[in-house]
């Protein structure tokens, strides 16, 4: 029994608004529309009327319902691809993956997908991606556009069903190339074609296609059939090669859409005019009757290695036994275990296709060779080369190695198998003959210093002797060491190992008990000590501990002599450190430390060079007094006797603070005198030194000439006047912080004033004509910069608007003087200069040349930065003579180079090309990059139009005539580049822009005549249109009793008052 469904035009209006308005509205007319009431519109849910044991009840069964798994987020997907359908089919080596590889490693980053490919025995590949959901999706995509041959195909649906595959922001395209792991290209709203695109793998384009008239058929105004079928008897329904379906949509003009084999559906989709689909369903419903009546089935085992050649290239080999045959064979997916086949068919039909099944699955032989595990290697060959040589030959046959066997397995065509086999046989007794093996047996514990570091060892010895070394794993637990390659170099070989095993048989271990401060003098800076020790010792090994360990135990390893003889060595130098590491400490005064260093270290360092011993001082900043001396004892000694010695010599010589300003400790020691101040608050101007009866007297004498210097005398001196003159005005009376007051003996006072005002700064005014003031300054002022540097004075010039000839000079009285002189001398070069100087050189030129634009102006302004130091003196511009001005040499040498530039110019063209503005900012690039490395490229100039230009498009090039055309062919080809990817942004943007809420008369856009938008969802009766309840009222509100209210009180408790 089957029923067709019809989509009239208003039912398919329907479902493009979704609004469902026939089924409420009924048989209103449009312009009467329904407005449904609020329960209809939102129906309350029905009333339990159970007892309370009945809501238990159902509670206890909704809390008993098993809950749905929550499924794993990691998932995996394996599939296949043939070798005619592989991209890259030649790999050049044999065990390397190759381009195949390099972009499965791409993927991987960009998706963050895990891929794992293995190549299968008829060359195909097999490629497991593993991952998030959305990943592995994405993965698969790009696996199968770049590893597998893409075709494509079109198919073609109405218009008004493009947007349908596009779906809500591209999502419904995005998932469905994902699934089918296809590109699928849709025309742009604006373009009539009806074909839809299909790129990728035959399959993909298959599933893609299908998925496509689906939703087609959903939203397609005809009728839609949907036929339930079992999956087995759609190759029946289908035909081979598709022939009986594509004669049925020809015949009865409907659209049959048959799940493709890889898709486990048994739903067949027939589309088209009602009496089309009608006539098609019953079609195919006859044939699903007829052979589920008429056929019966059987099934067969054959190997799995061989279903391959059963399906055949595309599956043509299954396509060839239902034409011929009339029966449909079934394969047991490529990831099952399962060996089984089902043939299904008449019964008289069976045997001739069984008969072909056997005759494809051997179409295949399979023959082993034999050649030892060892050999295998050697018969790949360095990265495949020999066995690659083979498959490049005879590429239909498989060579399969099996780890730890001595079986080669060769599987291909019967005569090409023969003939890789007698090939690979020949490579066998060709290595027999020239190779050899032999295994040694060396203690693991070894193996290590066979190795080497970083394998230094064991490499060398390959490359010496042309051998390969085996050494088993460290899990292995094995001592069995492997040498195979050339008999004369394995011998070699496994007799220098043997050497290497015996020494270290020999070697012995050694721990030498070293003190841990010693340890960074034994290894000396960046290891450079440690180095010259293993240098003489080089075949025994130091460890020292690490400094967290604080061990003091040094292990030496290696031969038992060498390990003796560097123990020894180490020993002598531990107890040379050991004596040069004696140190004292002195207290000497922080004063005396300055003067123990020396101006510029000299006598600390003469002290220690002397004595070679290592003198430390606290740091300037420490209050500590104490000058640590490290080295032999007797060295120390002498260092320390010297330093007191240079104390003692400024015990009476040092300075010590005075009176009541330096009184703040009250007790201080300066050279063995102690110095007491009268504590703060006590009114009394006694010192008391106490010490050795010479010392005193010398602390006494100089604290008395401290305290007349202090007394001595006292001078306040003003600041002078501007230029060096006093002010003439008596009566103005300087300001106290202008005043500077000196305290000291007379005659110093003096002169300490009179240097003071020598450092009081000057100005002087300086007379230099107007005309010469640019000169002075120099280019960027770099004149006037050099004179303040070299008289160390500021220069004051006037602004160009005063035209003023005055120039300030301020400084130094001194140096003012000097400055004044070094201007005037300056001054009278520059008037020299001009008096030497001839008229201008004129030179003639058409305005119209191109010197008006930018090129010009730049090109004319280089001449002046070329010869700036030919020509001195600006270039003048009018708008058809130049005019230069300097020396009569130099303005010959720049009139030439103008007219060169002139003629260059007056040879290039300006021309107008039309590019669309949309590629505009492409071409400029960030920041103009783009365009400025076009213009050093084609060496033009490229102007384009300003926003808001009458022509948009209009761009300007500039330049000579070959270099103009050739930049304009870059220029073109960079608009066709970038508008493909303008058309498909924009193509996109327009299927993604939501619907418009406001409709015309048709229901189709927006109402230009003035129609309004649509008023939304309406409904009548709700509760919020109720008029509110009177609250005053006694009948909304009724009062229990009638009693007066109750006192409100405070949640605080009464109020106090």
């Amino acid at each position: 029994m089957s029923s067709v469904a019809v989509l009239t035009p208003e039912s398919f209006a329907e479902h493009r608004s979704g609004l469902r308005d026939q089924e409420i509205t009924g048989g209103v007319p449009e312009d009467e529309a329904y407005i449904p009431t609020y329960l209809e519109a939102f129906p309350p849910l029905p009333e339990n009327r159970g007892n309370l044991g009945d809501k238990s009840g159902e509670l206890g069964r909704a809390w008993s319902t098993k809950i749905r798994p929550i499924r794993a987020s990691v998932i995996t997907q394996v599939f296949n691809v043939p070798l005619e359908e592989r991209r890259y089919k030649d790999n050049s080596q044999f065990g390397d993956g190759g381009e195949e590889a390099k972009v499965c490693l791409d993927i991987m980053q960009r998706t963050g997908a895990h891929i794992e490919l293995s190549l299968a025995k008829d060359q195909g590949l097999s490629i497991m991606v593993t991952g998030k959901l959305d990943s592995v999706m994405k993965a698969r995509k790009e696996i199968v556009a770049r590893l597998q041959t893409q075709a494509s195909a079109t198919v073609a649906i109405p218009k008004e069903h493009h947007r349908f595959v596009i779906g809500k922001n591209g999502e419904k395209l995005q998932e469905l190339e994902l699934k089918t792991a296809t590109k699928i290209a849709i025309p742009r709203p604006d373009d009539p074609n009806l074909n839809i695109r299909i790129t990728g793998t035959k399959e993909g384009i298959e599933k893609a296609r299908h998925e496509i008239l689906l939703i087609s058929a959903e939203q397609d105004k005809r009728a839609v059939e949907r036929l339930s079928l079992e999956k087995a008897y759609h190759p029946f329904i289908a035909g081979a090669h598709n022939r009986l379906v594509q004669e049925l949509n020809r015949e009865t003009g409907a659209r049959i859409s048959i799940p493709p084999p890889g898709l486990h559906k048994d739903e067949i989709v027939i589309t088209g005019e009602k009496e089309a689909v009608a006539l098609a369903a019953s079609r195919i419903q006859a044939i699903y009757n007829d052979k589920k009546r008429k056929t019966t089935t059987i099934s067969v085992e054959v190997k799995k290695s061989q279903h391959k050649y059963i399906v055949g290239p595309k599956g043509n080999s299954l396509h060839e036994i239902m034409e011929s045959t009339g029966v449909s064979v079934e394969m047991p997916p490529l990831d099952s275990a399962s060996e089984t086949i089902i043939l299904r068919g008449e019964p008289d039909k069976l045997g001739p296709a069984l008969t072909q099944v056997y005759a494809k699955a051997k179409s295949v032989k399979v023959v082993e060779v034999t050649a030892p595990a060892w050999l295998h290697r050697f018969i790949i060959g360095k990265k495949g080369q020999n066995i690659g040589r083979i498959t490049q030959q005879l590429p239909r046959v498989h060579i399969e190695f099996t780890d730890g066997e001595e079986q080669i397995s060769l599987e291909g065509p019967t005569e090409e198998v023969e003939q890789a086999q007698v090939q690979i046989q020949g490579i066998i007794r060709d290595l027999l003959v020239r190779m050899d093996y032999t295994e040694v047996n060396i203690d693991q514990r070894f193996h290590r210093h066979l190795i080497g570091k970083n394998g230094a060892n064991i490499n060398r010895i390959k490359e010496q002797y042309k051998v390969s070394v085996w050494i088993p794993q460290e899990p292995d637990r094995s001592g069995l060491v492997r040498i195979e390659g050339d008999p004369k170099g394995v011998q070699l070989a496994r007799k220098e190992l043997m050497e290497v095993a015996h020494r270290m048989e020999n070697e012995c271990t050694k721990e030498l008990s070293v003190e841990q401060r010693f340890h960074r003098s034994i290894i000396g800076q960046k290891g450079e000590k440690i180095k010259e020790v293993r240098d003489k010792f080089p075949e025994v090994v130091i460890n020292f501990p690490d400094p967290a360990q604080k061990s003091d135990m040094v292990q030496l390893r290696g031969p038992k002599n060498e390990v003796e003889k560097c123990s020894t060595f180490l020993a002598k130098l531990i107890q040379d450190l050991v004596e040069n590491t004696f140190s004292l400490s002195i207290t000497i005064f922080k004063q005396f430390h300055k003067n123990i260093i020396g101006k510029g270290g000299a006598n600390i360092k003469k002290i220690r060079e002397e004595t070679c011993t290592k003198i430390d001082l606290p740091a300037e900043n420490s209050n500590s007094e104490t000058i640590v001396i490290t080295g032999r004892k007797n060295n120390c000694e002498a260092a320390r006797d010297r330093i007191l010695a240079v104390q003692r010599e400024l015990v009476n010589t040092h300075p010590l603070p005075t009176t009541g300003r330096l009184r703040s400790p009250s007790r201080l020691k300066y050279g063995g005198v102690a110095v007491s101040f009268p504590r703060t608050g006590a009114h009394s101007d006694r010192i008391t030194l106490k010490g050795a009866k010479d010392c005193v007297e010398a602390a006494k004498r100089r604290i008395q000439e401290i305290i007349e210097d202090l007394v001595g005398s006292r001078l306040e001196a003003p600041p002078p006047q501007e230029n060096g003159n006093a002010s003439l005005e008596g009566e103005t009376v300087p300001r106290r912080c202008d005043i500077i007051t000196i305290s000291g003996r007379t005659e110093k006072c003096e002169l300490a004033k009179t240097a003071l005002l020598a450092l009081v700064p000057v100005t002087e005014d300086v007379q230099v004509s107007y005309d010469l003031h640019r000169y002075i300054i120099g280019q960027k002022g770099s004149g006037i910069r050099k004179m303040m540097e070299e008289y160390e004075v500021n220069i004051w010039v006037p602004p160009p608007d005063q035209q003023s000839d005055v120039i300030k000079v301020t400084g130094q009285m001194a140096s003012v003087e000097r400055a004044k002189l070094g201007l005037l001398e300056r001054v009278r070069e520059l008037q020299a200069e001009q008096e030497d100087r001839v008229g201008t050189r004129p030179v003639y030129w058409n305005k119209h040349t191109g010197t008006s634009s930018r090129s010009g102006v730049c090109a004319l302004y280089s001449v002046r930065i070329i010869l700036r130091y030919l020509i001195p003196f600006p270039v003048h511009r009018s708008p058809d003579v130049i005019v230069i001005s300097g020396y009569e040499r130099n303005t010959e040498v720049a009139r030439s180079a103008i007219e060169q530039l002139v003629s260059a110019l007056q040879e290039m063209v300006n021309q107008d090309v039309h590019i669309d503005p949309r590629t505009h900012a492409r071409i400029i690039g960030a920041r103009g990059k783009a365009v400025r490395k076009a213009m050093e490229e084609f060496k033009v100039d490229i102007r384009f139009p300003q926003p808001g230009s009458e022509d948009p498009g209009r761009v300007t090039v500039t330049g000579l005539p070959d270099c103009v055309d050739n930049a304009i062919e870059h220029l073109l080809n960079l608009e066709e580049e970038y508008m493909l990817s303008v058309t498909e942004t924009e193509t996109m943007a327009a299927y993604m822009k939501p619907p418009s809420r406001y409709r015309g008369s048709d229901g189709g856009g927006p109402d230009d005549n003035g129609g309004l938008a649509a008023k939304g969802f309406v409904v009548r009766d709700a509760p919020w249109n109720d008029k509110a309840p009177d609250m005053s009222s006694a009948e909304d509100f009724p009062t229990f009793g009638a009693g007066a209210a109750p006192k409100q009180t405070s949640a605080w408790g009464p109020k106090k008052f």
